[in-house]
């Protein structure tokens, strides 16, 4: 993309190819020179050219009376030439706060009345206010934040990092962070990063085969859950009976959930047959597409198919129908097989 440059960019983009620091830094070069030209009074024109920035800040200027030298200006005056625009500009920033605040204030009142009357649900649209708000209600969390977080192949590392800029601080602050996984995160190199990053302070994480969809709750006040599953829109929820709802939900699923340092809970197989197909052989029975059983337990499809495979090989199918049918009767599905 090509941008027209006012002289002013000209101006610096000649001075950065000359001198490689930003045209409102003072190099130690020349610090050097202008504390030097302060105690001599002057310094020589040849001299300054190794720190053009004493120029840009107009720190120097030429001596009127030989034009090989320059002449120092005062720190007093520099700083004022230079705190000026920033002082005219904040005076500007506070003068449209102000006008800002007066336009809203007469909505606020409308608000808060309506608040009282609502469910208190709000509908995110989009990535940007969907993080913006959850950016909100982080910077605002002081005591716990709950979190299930279904296993996702878009786990990148923009992610990881988006993740770590908004809970680190939290547990600089001391809130406690309690994160649910599906077992399947025990084998996300990304996950594992994320979770060694913040392996220090209140955080615990487990795991379980199955979780629902993702939730996110701070302070036993604000609820996030998705509306979409491409993640686009969002709802913040505000009800307190809501609240209270989803984290029972949370708490139930955490008492059956593994402690993520425990080791992978479904490598050890019973009867031939490891817990996590146990799990697919439950979905499975229960009628779900391959695509589905996936989905819900973390894993991609061609993962799921592999252990559907397995399971036949067991229990000796030869089709899928006859496999619904053997892992019936097998009795692997009863609570104390």
């Amino acid at each position: 993309m090509f941008r027209t440059l006012g002289g002013g960019d000209f101006v610096a983009n000649q001075t950065k190819a000359a001198h490689p620091h930003a045209v409102t830094e003072l190099c130690e070069e020349g610090g050097r020179l202008y504390a030097n030209a302060l105690r001599m009074g002057r310094v020589a024109r040849a001299d300054a050219e190794s720190a053009p920035c004493l120029i840009e800040f107009a720190l120097l200027h030429p001596d009127p009376d030989d034009a090989d030298w320059l002449r120092p200006v005062s720190p007093s005056a520099a700083l004022a030439e230079r705190l000026y625009p920033i002082e005219r500009d904040i005076t500007e920033r506070r003068r449209l706060s102000i006008q800002l605040a007066d336009t809203f204030e007469p909505f606020m009142a409308l608000s808060a009345k309506a608040a009282a009357t609502d469910d208190s649900i709000t509908v995110l649209e989009g990535g940007k206010r969907i993080n913006a708000a959850l950016n909100m209600a982080t910077a605002q969390c002081r005591s716990e934040m709950l979190t299930i977080q279904p296993s996702d192949d878009r786990f990148s590392e923009q992610s990881l990092i988006q993740g770590l800029e908004r809970d680190k601080p939290l547990i600089e602050r001391g809130v406690r962070i309690r994160t649910l996984y599906q077992h399947t995160a025990r084998y996300s190199p990304e996950k594992l990063a994320y979770v060694a990053q913040l392996a220090n302070g209140k955080v615990e994480y487990r795991t379980i085969d199955e979780v629902v969809e993702r939730l996110i709750i701070c302070d036993e006040t604000v609820a996030f859950i998705p509306a979409r599953d491409d993640q686009q829109v969002a709802l913040e929820l505000r009800h307190p009976g809501l609240i209270r709802y989803l984290m029972r939900l949370f708490e139930f699923m955490w008492g059956r959930s593994v402690p993520l340092n425990a080791g992978a809970p479904y490598e050890t197989a019973r009867d031939g047959i490891t817990d996590i197909q146990h799990s697919i052989a439950k979905l499975l029975v229960e009628g779900h597409v391959d695509e589905a059983i996936a989905r819900r337990l973390g894993m991609n499809v061609r993962t799921c198919r592999a252990h559907i495979a397995k399971l036949a090989t067991v229990l000796g199918s030869g089709s899928r129908a006859q496999l619904g049918y053997l892992i019936a009767q097998s009795g692997i599905l009863d609570p104390d097989s």
